[in-house]
């Protein structure tokens, strides 16, 4: 219950008691006839302290029900905040070793490199000693034409945390400058190493991943001449959102290089077709030679030869059938066509010169 609302239910009950003091003053003033007017006002009066009070009677539940229901929301947001307040002391206490800020670092990374879609192994790997050399880069990128790229996880903490816990502007000055000067130290310690390198095919730059928007966006807002420097030693400073970007363009180049190349060597595949192709039909040519020459051999036989021999066997027949010469019995009955057949299949099998 608001306090307005129990300002003006308080206002209400005086009032009335207020009225029912005035008729009861009234009714000994007066007669009888206005006794009895008196004293239906006092039980109309009655009625409506008694709607008062109930009133006043549920506005008290409505309050003690809002009342625990407000007490368990305090205990379950003061249960959550000591619970938050755990975990961020842990992570404090986490990220205070530099080692487990690292390794923190290279998570953030692989959860970017996992959202692209690259693969370990397939399109970089980690902590892999570079040849001929003892420096490791934290991640190694595979591009097109056998390039490398490579990436350091490195980013400073603690003086960043002084400074945005400072209560004071002159500690906070102080922090800030000695952050600035951390985040210079590592990126001279980065640049100094040699991950460009022509002999490892790698590319005229190197990455520096600082795995926190918030403190990329610090180091843009406070110092300025420090990206310039970082460009100048060909480092390159990346958030998440940005090292997405980088590697968003280098997936992108990635695959229209193998689409590159995978088109390269459908077109030389279509050439050694084109070969083969052109033997075949050469091949195909001289097939169709040899049986043009087979079939006009053929022809020949079936024509010209067979007619020259049919004269002398027709001749030979009539100079029988001239002499009255029978044949024998089981022959005669034979069709005369079967006479040649023998003599058919023998030219066949082996064919007579022109």
């Amino acid at each position: 219950m608001s306090v307005e609302t129990a300002i003006i239910i308080a206002l209400g009950v005086v009032v009335l008691l207020l009225a029912a003091a005035i008729l009861i003053l009234l009714r000994r003033q007066t007669g009888s006839g206005a006794s009895d007017l008196l004293d239906q006002q006092l039980d109309s009066m009655k009625q409506e302290l008694g709607k008062v009070s109930d009133l006043v009677r549920e506005l008290e539940k409505d309050r003690e029900g809002k009342f625990g229901e407000l007490s368990a929301q305090l205990k379950s947001t003061a249960q959550q905040t000591a619970a938050l307040s755990t975990t961020t002391g842990a992570l404090r206490e986490a990220l205070a070793n530099s080692r487990a800020r690292g390794q923190w670092g290279e998570r953030m990374a692989e959860d970017v490199l996992r959202l692209i879609g690259f693969v370990e192994g397939v399109n970089y790997v980690k902590q892999k000693s570079l040849d001929d050399s003892q420096s490791r880069p934290d991640f190694t990128f595979f591009l097109p034409k056998d390039l490398k790229l490579n990436m350091d996880v490195k980013f400073p903490l603690d003086n960043y945390l002084r400074s945005v816990n400072a209560e004071a502007s002159d500690e906070e000055l102080r922090y800030r400058a000695a952050f600035l000067r951390d985040v210079r130290g590592r990126l001279n310690e980065v640049a100094t190493k040699d991950y460009i390198d022509a002999k490892q095919s790698t590319l005229g730059c190197v990455l520096l991943f600082i795995p926190n928007e918030q403190i990329y966006q610090f180091i843009h807002e406070h110092d300025h001449a420090l990206i310039d420097e970082s460009l100048k030693k060909q480092v390159v400073l990346c958030s998440p959102m940005s090292l997405f970007a980088i590697l968003v363009v280098i997936r992108q180049a990635v695959d229209n290089f193998t689409v590159e190349q995978t088109s390269n060597q459908i077109v030389a595949e279509l050439g050694l077709f084109n070969q083969q192709w052109e033997q075949f039909l050469k091949k195909l040519d001289d097939v169709g030679k040899r049986i043009d020459a087979s079939q006009r051999e053929y022809q020949t036989l079936i024509t010209t030869r067979r007619r020259a021999l049919e004269r002398p066997l027709n001749r030979i027949e009539d100079l029988r059938r001239s002499r009255g010469i029978s044949l024998p019995e089981d022959e005669a009955l034979a069709e005369p066509a079967n006479l040649f057949e023998p003599l058919l299949e023998s030219l066949d099998s082996s064919p007579l010169e022109q």
